[in-house]
């Protein structure tokens, strides 16, 4: 039998995703414009948007204290049906306080903790893909969050990384922590922060995680370009859903393709050049409508343009000028300057998306590696860092 006849949708508390599919979040790109984006995408599929989207990162600390921006980044479409955040915090308290603030004030329909992160300067205070290393942290952590959302029936997931870097592998463990502190799913980026998007992702890892987590839905993430790479992933690993990040960068219509294949279709979006071109420029009018600002929108959009462009053969020179439109009137001239019936590129414009980099040193609170409890100056370091914490 195969894996489209057998995978079921996803069930995450009370919600019914009806296809297995979760957007990654990713900041400064899952931002209300660009799940707009990908939600008409989707729904022009199958009538009504059936994959979950998730916000860009919403620090706890930051949302706790009410800061302008960070309340902005929360909000969601009318239309959005599942209001999806990610909170990322390294203090218990303050993260089921910003939990607690998003379900009694009817906020959030789901929510997901951050333990995948890895940059250096969230990991250099001991969050993201740091802090599971310190098991009681990360339990609770978890436990604050659940038992502040679950009142409201408002689930929980989790999504993390392998570890830290080969020698201090974290996510089997952390895997049952969370199932056994109630989150509703978990998810794995099957990568250690070392590698950060570099090298191929360990899908053996997730086959592992699901061996380990019986009870909750594991969600695979890492190294999916298209609907054939989700599928796939589904039939090695067993995992029971996936989570699409680098993949859909310059291609909101992937989740299209995501929700057809889940549905057993082999139908794919394939647009033309004229298609890509009136997608940027929805793109540019959300983003405008997102900022309340034109002149931003358009700085926000170039970095989408070489992911939209990818392929094509739309020449250096006007690539050049797209990434320096600063509002929508010379963005339409520019785009009036591509050829509309250049076809799909085909494999010139599938694969990696986004800056793979190389595998790095993970910065670190001093001392981080000498236990998995978190004691003295760590506990300092991560207390002092919660608070010094601000924006999105």
């Amino acid at each position: 039998m195969s894996v489209l006849s057998t995978l079921p949708g996803l069930s995450l508390g009370p919600h019914r995703i009806a296809a297995p599919v979760v957007l990654a979040p990713m900041a400064g790109i899952t931002n209300r414009a660009f799940r707009r984006l990908c939600r008409e995408f989707d729904a022009a599929a199958g009538g009504a948007a059936s994959c979950l989207y998730v916000s860009e990162m919403i620090t706890s600390r930051a949302l706790v204290e009410r800061n302008a921006e960070t309340m902005r980044l929360i909000e969601h479409d009318a239309d959005e049906p599942t209001r999806s955040v990610q909170l990322y915090g390294v203090d218990p308290a303050t993260v089921g306080a910003a939990a607690r603030l998003l379900v009694t004030e009817d906020r959030a329909d789901h929510i997901d903790l951050n333990f995948g992160c890895p940059v250096p300067k969230v990991t250099r205070k001991g969050g993201g893909a740091a802090l599971p290393w310190k098991t009681g942290l990360f339990r609770d952590i978890v436990a604050a969050a659940v038992g502040a959302a679950a009142p409201s029936g408002v689930p929980v997931t989790v999504k993390m990384r392998v570890g830290i870097d080969e020698d201090h592998v974290t996510y089997l463990e952390a895997g049952r922590i969370a199932e056994a502190e109630g989150a509703s799913a978990v998810a794995l980026h099957a990568r250690t922060a070392s590698q950060a998007y570099s090298g191929r992702a360990d899908w053996d890892a997730i086959a592992r995680l699901k061996e380990a987590v019986s009870s909750i839905p594991v969600l695979g993430n890492g190294d999916i370009w298209s609907a054939e790479d989700a599928l796939d992933m589904v039939a090695r690993t067993g995992c029971d859903g996936v989570v699409v990040g680098r993949g859909c960068l310059g291609r909101p219509w992937l989740f299209a393709d995501l929700a057809a294949a889940f549905a057993g279709s082999d139908a794919r979006v394939r647009p033309d050049l004229g298609t890509v071109a009136a997608t940027m420029r929805r793109h540019t009018v959300y983003l405008a409508e997102f900022y309340g600002d034109e002149n931003k929108a358009c700085r926000d959009i170039r970095k989408h343009i070489a992911w939209y462009l990818k392929g094509f053969p739309a020449g250096h020179d006007i690539r050049h000028r797209l990434a320096l439109v600063e509002d929508l009137d010379s963005l339409d001239e520019l785009l009036a300057g591509l050829d509309p019936i250049q076809p799909w590129p085909g494999d010139a414009a599938e694969g990696q998306r986004g800056r793979a980099g190389s595998p790095r040193r993970v910065a670190l609170p001093e001392g981080w590696l000498e236990s998995r409890d978190l004691t003295g100056a760590s506990a300092a370091l991560v207390a002092a860092a919660e608070v010094s914490v601000s924006g999105g």
